[in-house]
């Protein structure tokens, strides 16, 4: 081989982007889910033969939202054997919650074990050097919670620091990777483990007319579990993949109404307006500017970034196209995470995450160096962050 081709290979292994001093990065990334597979062609047929429905208005309502969400896969907790030892989660009005946070308070670290393994095992350092645990879910409930059950299954330090973040919704994601992010960059040489997970057990309901939500849950929602590993100061053993340089959380004024989740002896009963859409849409340009401006570039324009944003659904993601005039393959990797997972409330953000790693590796020096993470969520409320790529140029 010549000087030359030997230079080459060393240019290309040197030319990974170096994270800024003290900034959070993030160093792996694993997910998990239950091995209960939903095909979403088979979806109606399940969901009304599990609820002993036979309303043709119900099922072709069903129908049509199975069509428009995009959705082909999902995961999910729920089996035919949860229904027969538990029948009464089918039954109108029954008070069935103790029943429910019994399978979903196993079931969602069970999940979070596995994505956290998955993920430990990408990073290559010892679970004894995690010094911090960030755990998302809005699917469980009980003292104490997932955080200590999963740090004890995880075989943790008894002195690592925890953190609990319950009940946020589809925003719980990154508004963990901001957490993550402050942990680490005050904290000179910790490791923050942030896993999320969640399962639909609480809200599952047989159908009802009076509340047309629930089947837009029926179509849209799965289950599962994501994880990753934040720190500053990356360790030369260590394989960061993105910084996160800059968050931000803002909520709207007087719209909290518009997504109203309520814990009922039933589950968790869900309300959302149909105003959500056009609320983000007339917001989010204002908002994506206040985090582009930290890149230190005024020239940047929205296109010239890439996006990896939680598909709250198809409209959610349509409007943020045409309202910022994104190239229809800035939100590519949202559309994927959305077709091949459903939206798996505040694990969505890292999948997402996940595919857009993929393709900046595979855009080599064309990718972009910054981009936006975004979530939305109860609130109604924002989250961003500003990342920066550290993919090889």
């Amino acid at each position: 081989m010549s000087n030359s081709g030997m230079n080459g290979v060393k240019n290309q292994i040197n030319t990974r982007r170096v994270a800024n001093p003290g900034k959070a990065t993030v160093l792996a990334l694993g997910k998990a889910f239950p091995s209960q597979v939903v095909p979403q062609e088979h979806l109606v047929e399940g969901f009304l033969r599990d609820t002993k429905c036979d309303d043709a208005f119900i099922k072709e309502k069903l129908e049509h939202l199975c069509k428009t969400t995009t959705v082909k896969t999902r995961y999910t907790v729920l089996s035919r054997e949860i229904l027969d030892k538990y029948p009464e989660l089918t039954t109108e009005g029954s008070p069935t919650i103790k029943q429910r946070l019994e399978i979903a308070n196993e079931a969602v670290v069970e999940m979070a074990l596995e994505a956290s393994l998955c993920c430990i095992k990408e990073w290559g350092r010892q679970v004894e050097d995690i010094t911090h645990i960030v755990y998302v879910s809005s699917s469980e409930i009980r003292l104490p919670g997932g955080d200590l059950y999963l740090s004890a299954k995880l075989g943790l330090k008894s002195d690592v620091n925890r953190v609990m973040l319950y009940f946020l919704g589809c925003y719980g994601g990154v508004t963990g990777l901001r957490v993550a992010k402050d942990i680490a960059e005050n904290n000179p040489g910790s490791r923050v483990l942030l896993t999320t997970s969640e399962t639909t057990i609480l809200g599952f309901r047989p159908p009802n007319k009076a509340r047309p939500y629930d089947l837009v849950g029926a179509a849209l929602f799965g289950d599962g579990a994501a994880a990753v590993i934040v720190g500053a100061d990356p360790l030369p053993s260590e394989a960061p993949f993105m910084e996160l340089h800059y968050a931000v959380q803002q909520f709207l004024p007087g719209t909290q109404s518009v997504i109203d989740g309520r814990l009922t002896e039933e589950g968790i009963n869900f309300k959302l307006g149909r105003d959500l859409p056009q609320k983000i849409e007339e917001n989010i340009e204002e908002f994506c500017k206040k985090l582009m401006g930290k890149a230190g570039d005024d020239s940047m324009e929205f296109n010239d970034m890439f996006w990896t944003v939680h598909p709250g659904g198809p409209a959610i993601l349509n409007r943020l196209e045409t309202k910022l005039k994104l190239g229809r393959e800035k939100l590519e990797c949202s559309r994927r995470a959305l077709v091949d997972y459903g939206n798996v409330s505040s694990n969505t953000i890292l999948y997402v995450m996940e595919y857009m790693r993929d393709e900046l590796k595979k855009k080599g020096g064309d990718a972009q160096e910054w981009g936006l993470g975004l979530a939305f969520g109860p609130g109604i409320t924002f989250e961003g962050l500003l990342i920066r790529s550290l993919t090889s140029t």
